[in-house]
């Protein structure tokens, strides 16, 4: 039977707040949950060290529902929380399938109006209309992931969240890049045929800045590695997401990962029998032949944090963003009939730099745009218009800082190394 390794990531989910613990599983099982350690030990939902009172009431409003992998991920994290604070199914109401929309707002009102002291959104389109809602309702706090406007839009009752997703892609770089080493060694392929795919939903920031994070991780251990990239203009699609894997597929990638929520990519891959990393959790169950590991964003740590400002009576940051120091971003257990040797002592080695803050994603000394080192002086859109005009200095000391000055991704280079075949999304 298939094996997979779990790897030790962080020693707690979400450091003062939620206690870390767990008991053993068989050593055919994966993982419950996507917190890792090496003995395969699903995370407690222990009690949190502070209490809410109550009549606390929190709201949370997904895009899609559990069959997607980004959505599934909010709720299983809301479920932890749930746990974690001893709620009743009274103070969690959850809405799923809310499209980008007017909707929204609707539903955003409807359970500010109902009790609720938090109201969460979950996806980009949700942001204006979440910020109409907490005008209507200012004593209301209305939180919002991957939003870009908290930070200038002056509603101290509105705010965004996000993670350094790109330190977990960079782990699963590393993976795939070691795969595309044992292949050349054994003579599958040759350094130059070393080429990945990856199945992106549009061309936003948050999409660039997750597709060159896995691409530098493998280019960190296998130098000749190029990538190409085709996008699908939507989140979810699984028609469109297969066809995309297929494609690269037949374009010469010998490997694919993804930034899109179904399971389109991983099937194909599972059916072509190519390496796969996936996104949001594992799809081991669904693909043992292919799935080699897979990064996701924890959001319980956020989901405790609101609520323990709210319930202290603190201020929620406009901008909250956490890594894999916080437990906010983690990585599945790896299949070991897949993964390259060495594999393991390359990734503990990469979350120790991580750990220590020596290891920097976008150092730009590790990258060329146009053949050409980025300028010191390169500005991004951070203060969100309609012209998406640079307007922030976003290197430091030859380090691109991504989420520093809004929790949102905002890397927008197109860097040497990755082809992007159809930009239109």
């Amino acid at each position: 039977m298939k094996k997979l390794l779990a790897l030790l990531l962080v020693a707690v989910m979400c450091v003062g707040v939620l206690a870390s613990c767990g008991k053993d599983n068989s050593d055919n099982e994966e993982p419950q949950l996507l917190g890792m350690s090496n003995s395969l030990l699903p995370i407690d939902e222990s009690a949190a060290d502070f209490t809410v009172p109550a009549d606390f009431k929190i709201g949370f409003i997904c895009l899609h529902d559990e069959n997607s992998t980004y959505d599934k991920n909010f709720l299983d994290a809301a479920a932890r929380m749930k746990k974690a604070l001893n709620l009743s199914d009274a103070q969690v109401i959850i809405k799923t399938n809310v499209p980008e929309g007017d909707e929204c707002r609707v539903e955003a009102e409807a359970m500010a109006a109902a009790g609720c002291k938090i109201v969460f959104a979950n996806s980009f389109g949700h942001e204006d209309f979440m910020i109409a809602a907490a005008e209507k309702y200012p004593n209301v706090q209305f939180c919002h992931a991957t939003g870009t406007k908290a930070h200038t839009a002056n509603l101290p009752n509105y705010s965004n969240a996000f993670a350094s997703i790109y330190e977990g892609r960079y782990l699963a770089g590393i993976v795939a890049g070691l795969k595309l080493n044992e292949m050349i060694q054994e003579g599958k392929i040759t350094a130059s045929q070393a080429v990945m795919g990856y199945v992106g939903a549009f061309t936003y920031a948050e999409v660039i800045s997750g597709y060159t994070s896995f691409y530098l991780g493998a280019k960190s251990v296998c130098p000749s590695v190029t990538m190409k990239v085709s996008f699908t203009g939507s989140w979810y699609d699984q028609t469109k997401e297969q066809e995309a894997a297929q494609s690269l597929m037949a374009d010469g990638c010998v490997l694919i990962s993804q930034h899109a929520d179904s399971m389109g990519a991983p099937a194909a891959c599972e059916a072509a029998g190519v390496p796969n990393v996936s996104y949001n959790g594992s799809t081991y169950e669904a693909c043992p032949e292919t799935f080699m590991i897979s990064s996701a964003i924890n959001w319980t740590p956020y989901f405790l944090y609101i609520a323990q400002c709210v319930a202290n009576g603190q201020d929620i940051a406009d901008d909250w963003c956490g890594g894999i120091a916080e437990g906010s971003v983690v990585i599945t257990g790896m299949n070991q009939d897949i993964i390259a040797d060495g594999t393991i002592a390359a990734v503990e080695a990469a979350i120790a730099q991580f750990k220590a803050g020596t290891l920097k994603v976008f150092d730009t000394s590790t990258f060329t745009v146009g053949g050409s080192a980025i300028s010191p002086d390169h500005k991004a859109d951070v203060d969100t218009d309609a012209n998406f005009a640079p307007d922030t200095d976003v290197v430091e000391n030859g380090i691109f800082v991504e989420s520093e000055y809004r929790s949102a991704p905002y890397f927008d280079l197109r860097i040497d190394g990755i082809t992007l075949l159809n930009e239109k999304y």
